[in-house]
């Protein structure tokens, strides 16, 4: 079973006075990626998030996002009413030096300046702290759900790619004899056309043929290629997502068909070959997205 590293967890927490949601999104990536948007009261339990999201997602790219919505009239943001006197008071003076005439507006300024408004420290409440939690957990666990649905379609059109190259080797059968036949009628006629008067080993021409027509034998490369196919079909159903390990068996298999290719010297395996590469281009950009 393969999972996805593509995810999405969406869980909201009702405390007294407010209300917070919790979002958690999941990319591929290399290695593990976390970044967070916490809101200040929170900060200090940053790292227990980040370990948390570590043990249950273990790769990819993790943007966790949690939001504060204050209920009832409840604030930290406290009116600094000598600093508001004051300002006003200053205020007050220089429309009357300048003879223009005072606005509600006066108000609206001075609570722009610089202290005119002070926001008093929050304690993090433990309790308050272990129900949020709970639903950060549970937003991990829809992520990871979210993964597994991913990986099973996933893992379907893989396999799918995988058994269309089986396939396509397996079309080869019908051009090695034509070719190699074609390889050797034109080495014959070109030889026959070079020696002219000359008198030949025979014996020695058919020997350096079959070595010759032995660099054009494909049968090894089918061999391994079938074997690397195999592999990797019983390697995605392993209980454990294994992307990487995928993704060094797809290698092998690019190397084998580009072996093929190297070796077809004929029109239609050439064909062929290219079908199996854009299956393989298939399997290895479908790959990066597995855990």
């Amino acid at each position: 079973m393969i999972k996805s590293m593509t995810g999405y967890g969406k869980t909201e927490c009702e405390l007294p006075n407010k209300k917070i949601t919790i979002e958690i999104k999941s990319l591929n990536s290399k290695q593990l990626d976390i970044n967070t948007r916490i809101p200040g009261i929170y900060k200090e339990k940053e790292i227990e998030v980040r370990k948390l999201t570590g043990e249950k997602l273990e790769r990819g790219k993790v943007d966790i996002s949690i939001y504060c919505e204050q209920h009832g009239d409840e604030t930290n943001a406290i009116i600094n009413k000598p600093i508001v006197l004051s300002y006003f008071s200053q205020l007050m003076d220089i429309y009357t030096e300048l003879d223009i005439e005072s606005s509600e507006r006066a108000i609206q300024s001075i609570l722009r300046l610089p202290d005119s408004v002070k926001v008093g420290h929050e304690e993090l409440d433990e309790n308050e702290w272990a129900a949020i939690l709970k639903k950060i957990i549970e937003a991990l666990n829809m992520v990871d759900n979210f993964r597994i649905q991913e990986g099973k379609a996933l893992q379907e059109d893989i396999v799918n790619h995988i058994h269309k190259i089986i396939e396509l080797k397996e079309g080869l059968a019908q051009y090695e004899t034509e070719r190699i036949d074609r390889i050797k009628n034109r080495l014959t006629e070109a030889f026959n056309n070079a020696s002219g008067n000359i008198q030949v080993d025979k014996n020695r021409f058919e020997q350096e043929m079959i070595f010759y027509l032995e660099k054009f034998d494909i049968n090894e490369e089918k061999v391994r290629l079938l074997n690397h196919c195999n592999y990797f079909i019983e390697t995605i159903n392993e209980p454990m997502s294994l992307g990487k390990k995928l993704g060094f068996i797809a290698q092998e298999i690019g190397r084998e068909i580009n072996t093929l290719g190297s070796k077809a010297n004929h029109s239609d395996i050439q064909k062929i070959v290219i079908i199996m590469k854009d299956e393989l281009e298939k399997i290895k950009e479908q790959s990066l997205n597995i855990l």
